[in-house]
């Protein structure tokens, strides 16, 4: 897997780009997002535009990310899901726990909102 950051409006935007699985993305999207709280970023937004496909590994590293951010006072969003990740975040019924966004000028703002 492949990341990126940037900075929008004090919201910083994680970009990332292939499967987030046990042996690809779940331990590259831990250690940033750990990295990211220990900057002590508050605001995380992360765009799963290019991401195809998540497992199980990368669901709980979803879950464990949002975790940490809610435990540090900040807040953590999806953006962007493709339509097989969508369908794994409606079965799992973890819609009830992330916020999800389609359009990242609105996440952004709804950062604002929650402020």
């Amino acid at each position: 897997m492949k990341m990126s950051t940037r900075q929008a409006d004090g919201v910083t935007i994680v970009d990332l780009n292939g499967p987030i699985t046990l042996e690809d993305g779940s331990p590259v999207l831990r250690e940033t997002v750990q990295r990211l709280i220990g900057q002590g970023e508050k605001r995380l937004l992360l765009n799963l535009a290019a991401v195809q496909f998540i497992d199980t590994s990368g669901i709980g590293e979803l879950i464990s990310a949002f975790t940490s951010m809610r435990d540090q006072g900040g807040e953590l969003k999806l953006l962007n899901l493709t339509k097989k990740v969508h369908d794994l975040i409606r079965i799992t019924k973890l819609y009830a726990v992330f916020d999800i966004r389609d359009d990242e000028a609105a996440a952004i703002q709804a950062f604002s909102k929650s402020a």
